[in-house]
């Protein structure tokens, strides 16, 4: 009887589908091949990683890998994790289109090589973990395993030193896939619990979206395997729902959504070919089938449920059907080259044959199954007699011992430095005691300038009550003086207006926009004068305000005005609804001022980020531009009143150095902390926290 070895949904290790890459920072370094002179920019080296990406998940692999190749060798001055990346590509590429080992060992080698500093192992240390998993992956598909397992292990230890869970989840991932493979089954099932946990902040990444809901397949199908068809059927169907929720997070990538439905209509047909369900097995099979046999989607994933199809035609003798089908698979061999395939496609067309009673036939299919059966089997015999547990302890008590070296170094310096500050402690005693003497003639002269200085302080207190009075006085007049200008100004503003509509020569009506233009420009200063001086004075009125509802509303008021200059606004709201108690108005007007500043830096046809990732006690909200950056010299000064550090904006926006000002008062007065990430190469994240209670 045909039974299909249930495999193809544990995908290859780091095999997601796209563009496997991660955040952008900025150190420069020099890459392994050959570059020519650059003339393509840092942001002009993104957009073709961009269109890199979309050709990738649309199935051109080769094409996208020529597009970046070209562009990073065309490229000079790039940034750390941008070369990282580009070898990550390279890697993905070879790893898992081509399966060219020796070319993915290559990349995977020029990921680590590039850690040449203690400095960059520190600051990237997700990259550093990460590229010891890749060549851990590499190692593992040329049954290096004990090298692999070191590599895994590694990768472990950096993630676990720098609380990085996503990483964590990734090896965890790893292990579940490894004892899968070893046929332990519920084992391997707790491993891929654990890093479902382990990756739940990691989500608003694409990738790992894609990850959590194979690893909730891959719990289905292990709990499939020891026959527990109701645990089975249940994460079947959370994956299903996980992907049908979030979908609409990733609409620039349905197809991957397409190709994940598919893979779990064939994992549960395999239960209901268990259950002899075969009308409802065949429509899974034919649903998932018709998904992946697309071009760019999962190929291997369309031929197994071809396989699992054409076994219930043979288990209901529908021989016509078996034929037809497994000479449907047959024409798929050239493409698609899976040993297990071949082997299944063998004993089904022997199956075939010895129906019809042609006994040659189905000897020879059963030969070519057996042997490759018996090679299948060879070639997984040192993985399963391999015991990963024992090798991670071995690991372990490795890492164990060199930390007992290290410490023990550590202590023997500790000790030197000990007697060293026993040796000044007896100096300083000594140099105090000497002091003690002479203190003792000071001290009445301290007595008296202690008098003096009391007598000063109580002056200062008064020039202190003083100046906050004038202070108070000062923005009473300045809101006055503001707000009396405000309507002669608006009058100048709408006459001008009215004016350039008149007959007059192209000299006159250029000098009346240039006024109307300067009198828009001081009704926008002396608004934000304004809103300065009362942010001091106004008190908060608080309410429970929905933290997504308002980030939507923000960030759709400003998709106008980003539209202007072909911008794009992408938001990544919390992944549930809560609601902090907040003054709605002015923390729209900080998430405003923010996107705006993010808008008026930003060249035309840049992407702006917008943020949203519940802590324990906290919110934190971001947005993040690829703009101009803002220069060393001028952060010390961005949240001044009435700053130096003003700018003009991309295309000649005015800028009067007041908003981020008031952004500053805001979120302190809600108890909350504002700061920025920046640089002139590739933008600037501005970050503010509000506490949830």
């Amino acid at each position: 009887m045909f039974v299909h070895k249930g495999f193809r949904q544990i995908r290859r290790f780091g095999s997601i589908p796209g563009y496997l890459l991660f955040a952008f920072i900025f150190l420069t370094i020099s890459s392994c091949r050959q570059k020519p002179k650059g003339f393509l920019s840092s942001s002009a080296y993104n957009k073709a990683v961009d269109t890199a990406t979309i050709m990738y998940d649309n199935g051109r692999h080769k094409a996208a890998v020529d597009h970046l190749d070209s562009a990073f060798r065309h490229s000079d001055n790039l940034g750390f994790k941008q070369v990282y990346n580009y070898y990550y590509f390279i890697y993905t590429y070879a790893s898992h289109v081509k399966n060219d080992r020796k070319m993915a060992l290559l990349y995977a080698d020029s990921m680590l090589n590039i850690f040449d500093t203690p400095e960059k192992k520190l600051k990237f240390t997700s990259e550093y973990g990460q590229a010891h998993l890749a060549k851990g992956d590499v190692l593992f598909d040329e049954r290096r395993y004990n090298e692999a397992y070191g590599y895994f292990y590694e990768g472990k230890v950096i993630a676990n030193n720098n609380l990085d869970d996503c990483t964590m989840g990734d090896y965890s991932y790893r292990m579940g896939m490894i004892l899968y493979k070893q046929e332990h089954y519920s084992r391997a099932a707790s491993y891929f619990k654990k890093s479902f946990e382990e990756t739940t902040s990691c989500e608003g990444n694409f990738n790992y979206f894609y990850r959590r809901q194979e690893l909730l397949n891959n719990i289905g199908l292990s709990y499939s395997k020891m026959l527990m068809n109701d645990s089975a059927m249940y994460f079947y169907k959370t994956a299903l729902d996980y992907i049908n929720n979030n979908t609409a997070r990733f609409k620039d990538r349905p197809q991957m959504a397409e190709v994940s439905r598919g893979v779990v209509y064939g994992n549960m047909a395999d239960i209901s070919i268990r259950q002899k369900d075969y009308n409802k097995a065949k429509n899974l099979l034919k649903k998932g089938i018709a998904i992946n046999l697309r071009k760019g989607n999962d190929n291997n994933d369309a031929q197994y449920s071809e396989l699992k199809l054409a076994s219930i035609y043979d288990k209901q003798n529908a021989n016509d059907s078996l034929l037809n089908i497994l000479n449907i698979i047959r024409l798929q061999f050239d493409s698609i080259k899976s040993p297990e395939t071949r082997q299944d496609w063998h004993l089904l067309m022997s199956n075939y044959f010895e129906k019809q009673n042609d006994h040659q036939q189905a000897m020879f299919h059963y030969k070519q199954y057996d042997e490759l059966k018996d090679t299948i089997a060879n070639e997984n015999k040192i993985l399963k007699e391999s015991d990963v547990a024992e090798q991670v302890k071995s690991l372990e008590k490795d890492n164990e011992f060199n930390n007992l070296k290290k410490n023990n170094e550590l202590q023997h310096v500790y000790l030197r430095v000990t007697v060293v500050f026993a040796l000044m402690l007896i100096i300083i005693i000594s140099l105090v005691f000497l002091n003690w003497q002479k203190s003792k003639k000071n001290i009445k002269t301290l007595g008296g300038l202690n008098n003096q200085i009391n007598h000063q302080n109580h002056h200062l207190e008064i020039a202190l009550n003083d100046l906050k009075l004038n202070n108070e006085e000062k923005d009473r007049i300045l809101r006055t003086v503001a707000h009396d200008l405000r309507n002669p100004i608006g009058g100048i503003a709408s006459l001008t207006g009215a004016m350039t509509e008149e007959n007059y020569s192209d000299e006159q009506k250029e000098l009346l926009n240039i006024i109307r233009e300067t009198s828009f420009n001081s009704i926008e200063l002396i608004n934000e004068i304004l809103e300065a001086t009362e942010s001091v004075s106004v008190m908060l009125n608080k309410e429970a305000v929905e933290v997504n509802s308002l980030l939507s509303n923000s960030v759709e008021l400003m998709r106008f005005k980003a539209a202007e200059k072909q911008q794009v606004i992408s938001l990544a709201m919390l992944s549930s609804p809560l609601e902090i108690c907040i003054s709605r108005e002015k923390i729209w007007r900080v998430i405003s001022n923010l996107i705006s500043n993010a808008i008026k830096f930003s060249p035309e046809g840049s992407a702006i980020f917008v943020m949203a990732i519940e802590r324990e006690k906290e919110i934190l909200i971001s947005v993040k531009d690829h703009g101009i950056g803002i220069p060393d010299k001028l952060k010390s000064q961005v949240f001044n009143m009435f700053t130096d550090a003003k700018r003009p904006g991309t295309s000649g926006e005015k800028s009067f150095g007041l908003g981020l000002s008031i952004c500053r008062q805001i979120i302190e007065e809600h108890n909350g902390q504002i700061w920025f990430e920046s640089d002139t190469e590739n933008g600037t994240s501005f970050k503010f926290t509000l506490p949830k209670d």
